[in-house]
């Protein structure tokens, strides 16, 4: 990789303009999962032992340009402290003085800068502006980098530049699971509608070994290759979509695995009476909600024989037991199987951490994304902004 790493900066006395994710989730003012905030200590930390001053450039919602109070940074401070085990400045405005004030062993956050109109445009100008408070650019925002906004890609080719801890480690696990992964690769791709996902589908069925699809797009699948799926989500309209994606797959020698069988249900809630069938025997009245148990063992034999996993997206509908058990028995054994160092074990996008987490397997994974969008945009094989911007 082309990138540079925070050991590879001269960093003592420098004001270091660090890019990070801490957009949380807060209620009440109180930040309720402090995880992102957790991730970035070991960049923040690594920084100031190299004699580096931090100056944190992070994102709060989406104020438009605007000050919005409610989206302002401040509210993060306490749980960012606490995960620094140190007191964080905060500047709200006259971001040149307070860089200026800020001593060595100190940590300096600026507010929000999604506040700024110059920030998601990435004007040139803004830009400049906030080169001029430092000496060296650290992104650490894997998750902010299929944004081109200023404080993401603009200022990359205004400072010297590198990646800090939490970007690196998210660029090598990505890189060993997609660009030179150990094979046989297998990606499982869960999640309710095929529309969401066809750049990844198309681009994965290219670099995998095989491909397990699950959740509602499953539906989508067997219906295109003729199966009732009754009262099942499905996107209809997709079917010839369905087919090119199969038969893409067949061209380059990738297996997908749809279910052999399938968990229905009259109404999705807890508790509700359920069956297993197989897929050629789904009741017209009834909805597909989860995998079945024998296309599970058959997953799971496929880990079992495979060297990388990329996950994402959930098996089923995995909120409601006992529509979990497929997601939470494929997950668990991936995990096993990473533990015991036969599986590289990449996750990552949307409800897949969640998933993996009610699963009880999201610490046995190899590395577990918490990047949401840019995970899925570098899967389906895009560039981006803030990651090319390093490579310079």
């Amino acid at each position: 990789m082309a990138w540079k790493s925070l050991d590879e900066m001269d960093l003592n006395g420098k004001t270091v303009l660090t890019r990070v994710d801490i957009n949380v989730p807060v209620e009440d003012g109180r930040v309720t999962d402090a995880t992102r905030i957790e991730r970035i200590v070991p960049t923040v930390r690594d920084i100031l032992e190299k004699g580096g001053k931090p100056v944190l450039l992070a994102h709060f919602g989406r104020p438009k340009g605007k000050v919005v109070p409610e989206m302002s940074l401040r509210q993060v401070l306490p749980a960012l402290s606490k995960a620094l085990g140190r007191d964080v400045r905060f500047a709200e405005r006259d971001f040149a003085a307070a860089v200026t004030g800020l001593e060595p062993g100190h940590v300096l956050l600026l507010e929000n800068v999604r506040f700024f109109p110059g920030e998601e445009k990435n004007d040139p100008e803004f830009a400049k502006e906030l080169a001029a408070l430092g000496d060296v650019y650290c992104n650490d925002a894997f998750s902010a980098a299929h944004r081109a906004h200023a404080s993401t890609e603009a200022l990359a080719h205004l400072l010297p530049a590198c990646a800090g801890r939490l970007m690196a480690a998210e660029l090598k696990a990505l890189e060993a699971a997609l660009a030179h992964p150990k094979r046989p690769v297998v990606a499982v791709v869960g999640g309710a509608k095929v529309s969401t996902k066809i750049d990844l589908l198309s681009n994965l069925a290219r670099k995998v070994n095989t491909l397990v699809i699950g959740g509602g797009m499953a539906n989508t699948f067997l219906a295109a290759q003729g199966y009732d799926v009754g009262k099942s989500l499905c996107e209809h309209d997709l079917a010839d979509t369905a087919r090119q994606i199969a038969d893409k797959a067949a061209e380059v020698g990738c297996e997908i695995l749809l279910p052999r069988d399938v968990v229905v249900a009259r109404e999705f809630k807890a508790g509700a009476e359920s069956e297993v069938v197989k897929v050629e025997d789904v009741p017209h009245d009834a909805m597909i909600l989860d995998t079945g148990p024998d296309s599970v063992a058959h997953v799971i034999q496929v880990f079992e024989r495979c060297e990388t996993l990329i996950w994402n997206g959930p098996l089923g509908a995995f909120e409601i037991a006992p529509f979990d058990a497929a997601t939470n028995a494929a997950a668990a054994r991936a995990g096993e199987l990473s533990t015991e160092g036969k599986l590289i074990s990449v996750a990552g996008g949307g409800d897949t951490v969640a998933a993996l987490n009610k699963a009880g397997a999201a610490g046995n994974f190899t590395y577990v994304s918490t990047a949401g969008g840019a995970f899925l945009e570098w899967m389906e094989g895009k560039t981006l902004p803030g990651v090319a911007a390093l490579e310079g």
